[in-house]
């Protein structure tokens, strides 16, 4: 079972290494990286790089596609090309998936249009300006449609482990739960903007602007 991870300049690293790091854990499953060429491509900050080892249409029929997020998506929601990749893959796909704002390219492929659907909290205005209707879950799935979209960031490994439940079965899932110790406990309660303080929000809203 081959799943499809697309890297772009400036992608959020953990949407696409979270997702990554339960789905290799299972035997049955192979995780490749896929990007507009092979080599080196830089995280959203520029400090990290992760390897794309094929090019998208070396990739044309992947069982499964996870995308990732990250302020680089902004310029793929006008790449036709990588638009016409995801919705040709998405044909021949058991499941199509997108972390954080990588619902913003299956939005924008036109593979939302008229379902619920998340992303990371910043992007609810751009994401419905795309047709699709945001819900503030942490993952929200339509298994009719094979679609499955992760909010923000560290919410694709949550994805990832339902991903697996879906294809392999609940004992695998637990399995790859166990071998990465995700036992969420964090330290403070300030991981949504429902439980956040306002100074909090504000001092994120902040720090995302010097990303940008």
């Amino acid at each position: 079972m081959l799943v499809a991870i697309p890297l772009f300049d400036r992608f959020t690293a953990l949407d696409a290494i979270g997702p990554y790091e339960v789905l290799q854990r299972v035997p049955s499953i192979d995780v490749v990286f896929v990007g507009h060429r092979r080599g080196e491509v830089r995280s959203d900050n520029g400090m990290l790089g992760v390897t794309a080892d094929r090019t998208f249409a070396e990739v044309d029929r992947p069982d499964v596609v996870v995308f990732p997020g990250g302020i680089g998506t902004r310029t793929l929601i006008d790449d036709e090309a990588v638009l016409e990749w995801v919705r040709s893959a998405h044909r021949h796909t058991r499941f199509t998936t997108s972390v954080c704002t990588g619902s913003l390219v299956l939005a924008a492929a036109g593979l939302l249009t008229g379902l619920t659907t998340t992303t990371h909290w910043r992007a609810t205005e751009l994401l419905e300006s795309l047709g699709a209707q945001y819900v503030p879950q942490r993952v929200v799935e339509h298994v009719p449609q094979r679609i499955i979209t992760a909010a923000g960031v560290s919410s694709g490994i949550d994805m990832a482990l339902r991903l697996v439940e879906l294809l392999v079965g609940r004992d695998a899932a637990e399995a790859a739960q166990l071998m990465i110790e995700y036992d969420p406990q964090p330290p403070f309660a300030a991981g949504s903007t429902a439980k956040a303080s306002e100074a909090v929000r504000d001092l994120a809203a902040e720090y995302f602007r010097h990303r940008s």
